[in-house]
C-alpha cells in the first residue's frame, strides 16, 4: 500500500501511517527501532532497497531524508515537504515514508523527523553518501543512538578517516569497518593457532579504499606493530601478511571470493571471504546499538602511523597528504609479540 502527500506536514503523515495501518491489518508493535537515512535522489533506490532487506532482519520504521535544493532565490523561500509512505508489500517488513524536502524546511530536516520517530525505541541514522565529517553534531545525527557512515563513498575517504576520528563520538561507526569483520575473524583465529611472536604486517588492497587503512590500524593498534599498506588492483582487500619468528602468515583473496590461508608448517586453506552486499553490512550494524570501542580505538590509532610499501607498476599514486611516507616507521624496532598477546586480537574481531 503507497499513498502520496504533498505539500504536507509531520501531523498529516503520522495520520496516514496510522489509517493505513489500519486498512491492511498490520500493527506497529512489531518495529524494533527507525532507521533514518539520509541520501540524495541518485543514491535513495540503492539505499532503500539494502534497507528493505536489512528489515526482514530487523522490522524497523524506514525514513528517508531527501533534500531537493532549489535552484532560484524564490523556490529556496518556499518550504515545502513531499512524502511517500508505504506499507505492507511496499515496505518489506516494516514501515517506510520516503520524505523530500524543498526550500528553507532542508535546514530544519530534524523539525520534520522528530515527530515520525517511534516511541521507545532506538534510532539509528545511516547517511549512503556525502556523511558529515562529525556525525553526532549533525541535526540529524543528534537523534540517533547509532550514527553510520561510509567512508568508502567519499570523494577523499583517507581524509574522511582522519577528521572522523578527531570527532569519534561514542555511536560513530562506519561500512568500511564493518566490511573488515570476516577479515579480522580469520586472522584473529589464525594467530591463536600459533605461538610465535608476530613481528610486522602489510595490508594490501586497491587504492583509495578505506577499509585496507582500517584493517591496518586494527593489526597496528592491537599488536603493537608496525603495519604497512600497499596498493594493489583489487578488488577490495586483497591480502594481509603478517611476519613471525615461526615464518609468515598470509591471507590472500585474489577474485573478491576466495581466500587462501596459509600458516607455515600447515597446510594452505581455502576460506570463503567474499565480498558482501550493503543490505548484509547495515544488517550487521542494526545488531549491536552498544559503542564499538573497537573500532574507535583503531580509528584513533591514526592513518598517518602505517608505513607505505612500494606500490606495483601501474598501481598509481597515493593521494596527496593523505598517507604517510616510509621513513614514518623506518628505524622502529617491533616489541616482541607473545603468544599471549594473540588473545585480544580475537577479541576485537568479535563484533
Amino acid at each position: 500500500m503507497k499513498t502520496d502527500l504533498t505539500d504536507t506536514t509531520s501531523s498529516k503523515i503520522n495520520k496516514a501511517l496510522v489509517l493505513g495501518r489500519r486498512a491492511i491489518g498490520t500493527p506497529a508493535i512489531g518495529m524494533v527501532l527507525t532507521l533514518v537515512i539520509v541520501t540524495d535522489e541518485e543514491n535513495a533506490y540503492d539505499a532503500l532497497k539494502a534497507a528493505n532487506e536489512a528489515s526482514r532482519e530487523h522490522p524497523s520504521r524506514t525514513l528517508v531524508v531527501i533534500k531537493r535544493p532549489s535552484r532560484s532565490p524564490r523556490d529556496r523561500a518556499n518550504a515545502r515537504l513531499d512524502a511517500e509512505v508505504r506499507l505492507g508489500a511496499d515496505a518489506s517488513t516494516g514501515e517506510t515514508v520516503v520524505l523530500r524536502l524543498y526550500g528553507e524546511v532542508i535546514d530544519h530536516a530534524q523539525s520534520v523527523v522528530l515527530p515520525l520517530l517511534l516511541p521507545d525505541a532506538p534510532v539509528v541514522v545511516w547517511w549512503p553518501v556525502q556523511g558529515p565529517t562529525d556525525p553526532a553534531n549533525d541535526p540529524l545525527g543528534a537523534l540517533g543512538q547509532r550514527r553510520v557512515t561510509d567512508s568508502y563513498a567519499s570523494e577523499h575517504p583517507v581524509r574522511d578517516l582522519t577528521a572522523r576520528a578527531a570527532a569519534y563520538t561514542p555511536g560513530d561507526t562506519d561500512l568500511s569497518w564493518t566490511r573488515i569483520t570476516p577479515w579480522r575473524s580469520m586472522l584473529a583465529a589464525a594467530l591463536d593457532q600459533v605461538t610465535c611472536e608476530v613481528t610486522a604486517a602489510e595490508v594490501e588492497g586497491e587504492e583509495f579504499n578505506p577499509s585496507v587503512e582500517l584493517l591496518a590500524m586494527w593489526l597496528a593498534d592491537r599488536l603493537k606493530i608496525p603495519v604497512k599498506r600497499s596498493a594493489s588492483a583489487g578488488p577490495g582487500l586483497t591480502a594481509v601478511r603478517m611476519e613471525t619468528t615461526c615464518g609468515p602468515i598470509v591471507l590472500h583473496r585474489p577474485d573478491a571470493t576466495l581466500a587462501t590461508l596459509c600458516i607455515e608448517g600447515q597446510p594452505d586453506r581455502s576460506v570463503a571471504l567474499k565480498r558482501r552486499e550493503t543490505s548484509e553490512l547495515i544488517a550487521e550494524e542494526l545488531r549491536r546499538l552498544d559503542p564499538d570501542d573497537t573500532y574507535a580505538s583503531a580509528l584513533r590509532y591514526g592513518v598517518d602511523r602505517l608505513g607505505e610499501a612500494a606500490r606495483p607498476a601501474g598501481g598509481g599514486a597515493a593521494e596527496p597528504d593523505e598517507r604517510s611516507a616510509e621513513d614514518q616507521t623506518a628505524g622502529e624496532k617491533p616489541a616482541a609479540k607473545k603468544a599471549a598477546t594473540k588473545s585480544p586480537a580475537k577479541k576485537a574481531a568479535a563484533k
